[in-house]
């Protein structure tokens, strides 16, 4: 049985995080771009393996496609690549010591930022496909869990 709630809350969470990409693009957060690329990339893929009963922690995004792998069939060589580009932007971006010299905010660029972007896309949508083709769009639990709890009078 497909769990669509878990599905739908782990692919909006990763949607949103995509989108806050920009406003790090923006304000010139290159190394905290390429960050939540990477963890954007990791929600959707997660969410993918929550939908079929499968729920994996870490963070390895190649060990996530390969599970992903086995339950949508094989991803574009670009899928491929775009996890192992990923993978080296969930340690470096975030300490000052992981790279030899400097700070994050000084190694990363632009372009890499728009690129790690673009991959978590890749990745996202590619998972977004996936779970189509399982069984639909899960559009009866789309609905529910949005808002936040506290709009629902939850504490």
């Amino acid at each position: 049985m497909l769990d669509w709630d878990e599905y739908w809350r782990w692919i909006r969470y990763a949607e949103r995080t995509r989108q806050l990409i920009d406003a790090d693009i923006e304000y010139g957060g290159y190394s905290w771009a390429c960050f939540k690329s990477h963890q954007a990339a990791e929600l959707a893929l997660k969410a993918l393996l929550h939908l079929v009963g499968n729920p994996r922690f870490g963070h390895d995004l190649v060990a996530l496609l390969g599970e992903a792998v086995r339950v949508c069939g094989p991803a574009d060589r670009s899928i491929v690549v775009c996890a192992s580009v990923l993978n080296k932007m969930y340690i470096p971006p975030r300490y000052p010591d992981a790279l030899p010299g400097g700070s994050p905010e000084e190694q990363y660029t632009l372009e890499e930022a728009v690129n790690a972007k673009e991959c978590s896309t890749s990745i996202i949508e590619w998972v977004k496909s996936c779970a189509e083709r399982l069984g639909g769009s899960g559009e009866e639990a789309q609905g529910e869990g949005t808002g936040n709890r506290a709009s629902k009078g939850v504490r």
